[in-house]
């Protein structure tokens, strides 16, 4: 039987402090269960292993903050992953770090461990900024982690960056991109803020402390990025992502391909034979052995149209040929109506076998992706 391709999640769930607008599942005052929580991962990655059935291309270690924990525990899990399953050598292996939670021993060692992609969280270079948002760190701090990061040996760094924050004028964004493109990233991850209900941000916009761009400025702030961006280099292939050639993220990629992929740690998700299921949320749960708390099975239907809102967000969008082999369909006729529409509107446009958004279609993605909901 040939193998097929798998990338594989960890997700890590301690922060020092979780960020205002934050609403992924992340503990700020569970760090002493550090150790616990890593033998419950140990326990399902060996569960699950398979070597047989998969090759693994890339690991993920997303949080909260992976870069919190002792590094030791880090190696602990990719010790078991590598003993679990058949991992390429060439593997993209991503570990998300935060600065101030990282120093240059600490890189090392995750680079002797086979980490070869670090993604920082720096948001802002505006330190006021930083502070609304309630992030632990400095921009200052940041240089530290990154000019620290090149030193030890990594050469594929993602910078993680955001607009329509607080106070955060379309001059504090263009200084914070200046800044960034002069230190050379190979990545550059920039996303909208999404103000979500229940979040500190949140309750403080509600009670009018603090105020957001209005829409406008959002999307200026967006198209004033994607231009400076594209002007020094840095290819748009995602809605949210720019790169070197040669330096998109193949972990996200092939979920936006709608490749498999499996998750360990309390509510990591996976997408296994066309069946979604995830981890329970709550840590004890998660520690005592409870996981699997959502599990769906898709269908045709189903898979043709999350397959469509996955290949929208990339800027190349959906190959129409792939789409009609994988499905054993004919995506213009199944879809004609929904795709006039979208072109009478000026959303989309097909050309060269793709069907991708227009850059009207990139303002308003989110009413795009709903007419195939």
């Amino acid at each position: 039987m040939e193998k097929k391709r798998l990338g594989l999640y960890v997700h890590i769930p301690f922060c020092k402090r979780k960020c205002y607008y934050c609403d992924f599942v992340s503990y700020d005052n569970c760090i002493n269960r550090e150790d616990e929580y890593i033998e419950s991962l140990l326990l399902e990655i060996e569960k699950r292993a398979n070597k047989e059935k998969y090759f693994v291309d890339t690991i993920y270690f997303g949080g909260g903050t992976p870069s919190i924990i002792k590094p030791e525990n880090i190696k602990k899990v990719l010790d078991k992953i590598y003993e679990s399953f058949d991992v390429l050598n060439n593997a993209e292996i991503t570990l998300e770090a935060n600065p101030g939670t990282v120093n240059k021993e600490k890189l090392e060692k995750y680079l002797n461990y086979g980490i070869n992609r670090l993604s920082i969280g720096l948001q802002s270079t505006n330190n006021d900024v930083l502070k609304l948002v309630g992030r632990i760190h400095t921009y200052e701090e940041f240089l530290d982690a990154y000019n620290s990061a090149l030193e030890v040996g990594f050469n594929n760094i993602n910078v993680d960056l955001m607009l329509a924050l607080p106070s955060q004028s379309i001059e504090i964004l263009n200084d914070s991109l200046e800044k960034v493109i002069a230190l050379n990233p190979k990545h550059i991850s920039l996303y909208s803020l999404i103000l979500e209900e229940g979040t500190p941000l949140y309750n403080k916009v509600m009670n009018k402390e603090l105020s957001l761009p209005d829409e406008e400025t959002e999307r200026k702030m967006y198209w004033t990025t994607k231009k400076l961006l594209e002007e020094n280099g840095y290819i748009h292939y995602e809605i949210s992502n720019f790169a070197k050639e040669g330096f998109y993220s193949n972990h996200n990629t092939n979920c936006w391909k709608q490749e498999e992929y499996m998750g360990f740690g309390a509510a990591a998700h996976s997408f296994i034979d066309n069946k979604r299921f995830s981890n329970s949320e709550n840590l004890n749960e998660y520690i005592k052995g409870n996981k699997t708390t959502l599990n769906e099975e898709l269908n045709q239907e189903d898979l043709e149209k999350e397959h469509i809102m996955l290949s929208l967000r990339m800027i190349k969008g959906l190959d129409i040929n792939d789409f009609n082999l994988k499905f054993n369909t004919n995506f213009e006729e199944k879809y004609k109506d929904i795709i006039q529409k979208l072109k009478e509107e000026n959303l989309v446009e097909i050309d060269n076998g793709r069907f991708h958004l227009s850059d009207k279609g990139l303002d308003y993605a989110n009413v795009v992706f709903e007419e195939f909901i």
